[in-house]
């Protein structure tokens, strides 16, 4: 039986200015169902990820939301999904990092950049080599890529750091994507 892949979903816990983030958000958590993945996500029921993961429910998908326990009466969570509910923000993010096998980022705040320089972090330290794929949604991380870029103009990050930062403006194709990554690492898993 073939391993359920679990796609990790950062993004942002308000809707964000455009329609256009709220409608891939919304295709990115359909594209996941539809993949036969998991969708993990900071477990709120409320913004980008509210929406995400509710388009992966509503397509039959599975999904694992991971919560604070302060924040429930915040952002609530959706019913019929599994929920693990935890002491911390920092156990929240390690444990969606750790449920996940690849990260798919779409706009959001602080949080979600905390989100991601953990994990970028992490992988620059060869911590994990799961693929992150970042959702460029009318070119919402360009000024991101232009602050790595520049931290590596700087001498601060190595390039291949920069190197390994994938933008992608449709959700199907993130998604289709990392699945390529994912089953790339498979067949070199399987040849070592």
């Amino acid at each position: 039986m073939a391993k359920v892949r679990s796609i990790g979903v950062f993004c942002g816990s308000r809707m964000g200015e455009r329609k256009s983030y709220q409608s891939s958000a919304s295709h990115v958590g359909e594209a996941i169902a539809k993949a036969g993945a998991r969708l993990v996500y900071g477990g709120g029921d409320v913004g980008l990820m509210g929406l995400s993961a509710s388009a992966a429910a509503a397509n039959g998908g599975k999904v694992l939301g991971i919560i604070p326990d302060f924040l429930i009466a915040r952002e609530g969570y959706l019913d019929g999904v599994e929920m693990h509910v935890v002491e911390s923000m920092s156990v929240r993010k390690s444990q969606l990092i750790e449920e996940s096998d690849a990260f798919v980022i779409l706009p959001g705040g602080t949080g979600t950049l905390e989100e991601i320089f953990d994990v970028v972090s992490r992988q620059q330290l060869e911590l994990h080599d799961k693929p992150v794929i970042f959702l460029n949604i009318d070119g919402f991380w360009d000024p991101f890529l232009a602050l790595i870029e520049h931290t590596v103009k700087e001498g601060f990050t190595p390039q291949s750091l920069a190197d390994h930062i994938v933008l992608e403006a449709d959700p199907t194709k993130a998604i289709a994507e990392i699945f390529r990554q994912l089953d790339a690492m498979d067949t070199r898993e399987i040849v070592d």
